[in-house]
């Protein structure tokens, strides 16, 4: 990486810190873009050659905190020895990495905008489309278990996403302990259906 590419990635970086910053504090929709350039002291035309749009920065720090709650889940996959074992501690990491991240309550108020040009709906179709994916490894032992075909397993990793997603959404104002033990109800009545789905 040269010196002007090490300087367009440090101001990159230092806009999306910012606007995480901000994002945390005063919410997505209060966030404006003159506030972030306010904030870092970069232009708006940096801001938009680096991001494109406010939407485009979110989805940058959403893919970040992806990637960041796919390594930490892969660090303590292993040590789960059963499907039951995994889903409980799936649950887990749902409840501490994703109903306690500070961007939580920025990222709700994002996905409820209706108001999206097609291509960042595109990059959040493709995101929904990444946990699907991801849901369909964590069931695949289940579905061997069940001996269920492929095709139901499409349809229970399409329903697994829902039910956190609802979870998420009725979780809010829970206490961490009390959603704990929601989600972990939430999967045991998962794999108990599953066992009538054949």
């Amino acid at each position: 990486m040269n010196k002007k590419q090490l300087q367009s990635e440090q101001t990159k970086k230092k806009v999306a810190d910012s606007a995480r910053t901000l994002f945390v504090q005063k919410g997505y929709a209060r966030t404006s873009i003159e506030d972030i350039v306010a904030e870092t002291g970069s232009s708006k035309g940096n801001i938009y050659y680096h991001f494109k749009s406010k939407e485009g920065l979110f989805l940058y720090l959403i893919d970040e905190w992806e990637r960041d709650w796919d390594q930490k889940w892969r660090s303590k996959e292993s040590q789960f020895k059963t499907i039951k074992e995994k889903m409980y501690g799936f649950a887990e990491h749902m409840v501490i990495e994703d109903l306690n991240h500070p961007l939580t309550k920025a990222a709700q108020e994002f996905f409820n905008n209706n108001e999206m040009e097609n291509d960042i709906e595109d990059r959040i179709s493709k995101l929904m489309n990444s946990h699907i994916e991801f849901n369909k490894r964590l069931i695949q032992e289940l579905v061997d278990s069940n001996n269920l075909s492929s095709a139901q397993m499409n349809g229970l990793a399409v329903i697994f996403e829902s039910l956190f997603i609802g979870l998420n959404h009725m979780s809010k104002k829970l206490e961490m302990q009390e959603a704990l033990v929601l989600y972990k109800q939430a999967v045991d009545i998962f794999l108990h259906g599953t066992e009538e789905y054949k």
